[in-house]
């Protein structure tokens, strides 16, 4: 089987339907990168599954030669849970938005993410409504002027990585729609993890908020606007002639000049530390913005815990095991009522 997963290429992944968003949108990137990810982990097409909700990233599924469930507004992560609770042998992937995962769907995406089932979750981040034509989201920035917000929004926006980590993800990280190579990675990284994978991805819309994420999608501002994350290597960001580092003083990050030649362990320059035990520090990233500091990318925070679908069916398991496997079609024909014991 995994040789023929092997010789796979993007274009089996890629159905034959029209794909359906405005030209320049930050989704077509995001999902030629999914396809040519697709073939390189070794699952085969029968055994994918991509649930959305509503919105235009949940266009998703027609889009993938793979099963696939386009279902109703915020509750695709519901509809992921079953899938996987059922049949833990698929790989899921859940497909959303700002709007439609954490609006409407925001109390759904939390209980996934606190449960820990094995998938994925792909959380595309334009900070705008889309699909219904330029309404503010929830993240999307105080003060920005939309349809909805003629004199500007005075909700404070959520944090997609903040409010993933203080439900208890145990995979976070953030990438851009128009870094393949980043991108790629963060898909393999996300896949590979056992547990909850939760990755935001930074998504231009051209027609109602172009521009959003210019500073970290064009390559002449990146490297002096981005931070790029990477387990053990210290928290430095800028091009030559321009180098900086993070260091943390009493909890809270300094920024601090470095000389190219400079040695940013000997400056006390922090470490990343993906696997920390305590989510504190990955917090203290996610809130790092712009312009005052750099806004960081790639994996936040990356723990093991035990899955949900592999502690449930321990539960069934076991009870198989004490009482036998059960009857379920003399049960609902015994009668009106049954009593459930210990």
């Amino acid at each position: 089987m995994a040789d023929a997963v092997a010789t796979l290429s993007r274009k089996d992944f890629a159905s034959d339907q029209d794909v359906r968003w405005c030209p320049g949108c930050g989704d077509y990137s995001i999902l030629v990168n999914v396809q040519k990810v697709m073939p390189e982990l070794g699952v085969p097409r029968e055994n994918v599954v991509f649930v959305s909700g509503i919105g235009c990233s949940s266009r998703f599924p027609y889009y993938m030669n793979t099963y696939g469930f386009h279902t109703i507004h915020g509750r695709a992560p519901s509809f992921a849970t079953g899938i996987k609770a059922s049949r833990p042998e698929l790989s899921v992937w859940v497909v959303t938005g700002d709007g439609d995962g954490l609006s409407i769907g925001g109390n759904h995406l939390l209980h996934t993410l606190r449960r820990n089932l094995d998938l994925q979750i792909l959380l595309f981040n334009n900070r705008v409504y889309g699909l219904t034509k330029g309404q503010y989201s929830p993240t999307s920035r105080e003060g920005m002027k939309t349809k909805s917000s003629p004199l500007g929004v005075i909700d404070h926006p959520i944090d997609p990585l903040s409010f993933a980590l203080g439900a208890g993800a145990t995979f976070v990280a953030r990438t851009v729609d128009v870094d393949a190579k980043h991108l790629q990675e963060m898909l393999a990284r996300a896949h590979a993890h056992p547990g909850t994978a939760f990755l935001e991805i930074l998504q231009n819309c051209p027609v109602y908020n172009d521009g959003e994420w210019s500073e970290f999608e064009d390559k002449a501002t990146r490297s002096a606007a981005t931070l790029t994350l990477t387990h053990g290597e210290p928290l430095v960001f800028g091009a030559k002639g321009a180098r900086r580092g993070i260091r943390f003083e009493g909890g809270a990050p300094q920024l601090v000049p470095l000389a190219d030649d400079a040695d940013p362990r000997q400056a006390g320059i922090a470490l990343h530390d993906e696997h920390a035990p305590s989510a504190a520090y990955a917090f203290t990233l996610a809130n790092l913005a712009r312009p005052e500091f750099p806004l960081p990318i790639g994996v936040f925070r990356a723990v093991e815990r035990p899955t949900y679908e592999s502690l449930l069916q321990a539960q069934v398991d076991q009870a198989v095991r004490q009482r036998g496997p059960g009857n379920l079609a003399a049960l609902l024909a015994s009668g009106d009522t049954w009593t459930v014991e210990g």
